[in-house]
């Protein structure tokens, strides 16, 4: 086969996998079939399925595709300094967030191997909300690559604005937030805003910023961040999805060791393993209270 036949057959599954995978992809990607094609609403995974099922490409993309320009991010934003990248590969163009954040930054412990963590385990349990993210080096150093989403509004900006959700897609909104309350406890993302909660166009929610994950301490080993003791007012795991929940309850540090390697330490699983036992603990009481097909769905 010919360079140029390879190419060709590069750029052919590429093109339609930029619009299927976000519906909020670069503005110039030549496709935009995310936001037209979804169905009204989506009750687990804010990817849609052949999103999912075309993660690997854009994994082998973020891993492979020659970087053609790069532009750092500077202000009171970004703490942790990332850089966007611009890659490209058979004709196809995209950016994707590289940050090699580590320690103590602003006040909080920064891991770019956690965002790697978060995205395998967050494949591993299906929760289909975070997006593709491998290890890449850039400048002869080692960060994380994430694939970039353009097009989105920001759940700030909505709050900010005062932009309405369509009343249809109102009770699926709620849903992802439960998932992201049961998703941020799980691995004790300790500095979740609503700048790292992205809406698609059709009102799907991404999750993205996971560098102030996996917090290993007393505090967020025998306690949850979401929970109806939460600061600001009870922030519960109202709903959720069985398939998910059956998961989590599975896993044992081989399990997560296997599908996050060595992007966490022994100490982070174990504090994972306690916090899923909080979790169930937590979705006990829900169930006992509502009654389990009002939990789990």
């Amino acid at each position: 086969m010919t360079k140029k036949n390879v190419l060709s057959g590069l750029a052919v599954l590429i093109f339609p996998l930029a619009g299927l995978l976000l519906a909020c992809l670069d503005r110039d990607a030549p496709a935009r079939l995310g936001a037209t094609d979804a169905p009204s609403g989506i009750s687990a995974a804010q990817f849609l399925p052949d999103d999912i099922a075309q993660r690997q490409q854009w994994e082998d993309f973020l891993a492979t595709a020659e970087i053609v320009d790069s532009k750092q991010m500077i202000g009171p934003e970004s703490v942790t300094s990332p850089w966007v990248l611009t890659l490209k590969k058979g004709g196809v163009t995209h950016r994707a967030l590289w940050k090699n954040a580590q320690g103590r930054q602003g006040g909080f412990w920064e891991g770019w191997n956690y965002e790697i963590a978060a995205y395998r385990l967050d494949k591993y349990l299906g929760l289909g909300m975070v997006p593709p993210t491998v290890e890449r080096r850039f400048r002869e150093e080692k960060g994380s690559c994430q694939l970039w989403i353009d097009g989105c509004m920001m759940l700030r900006d909505r709050e900010e604005k005062k932009i309405k959700m369509p009343p249809i897609k109102v009770f699926y909104w709620n849903r992802a937030t439960y998932l992201q309350r049961f998703w941020d406890n799980l691995i004790a993302n300790e500095d979740r805003h609503t700048n790292q909660i992205m809406i698609t166009p059709d009102w799907r929610m991404i999750l993205i910023d996971h560098s102030r994950s996996f917090r290993k301490s007393a505090k967020f080993s025998k306690s949850l961040i979401y929970t109806a003791r939460h600061p600001e007012g009870p922030k519960l795991m109202s709903e959720l999805p069985r398939t998910i929940v059956d998961k989590v309850k599975a896993l044992d540090f081989a399990a997560i060791r296997s599908v996050v390697g060595e992007y966490l330490s022994d100490d982070e699983i174990n504090a994972v393993l306690a916090r899923r036992d909080l979790i169930l603990a937590e979705i006990a009481k829900l169930i006992k209270v509502n009654g389990e097909d009002k939990v789990l769905y």
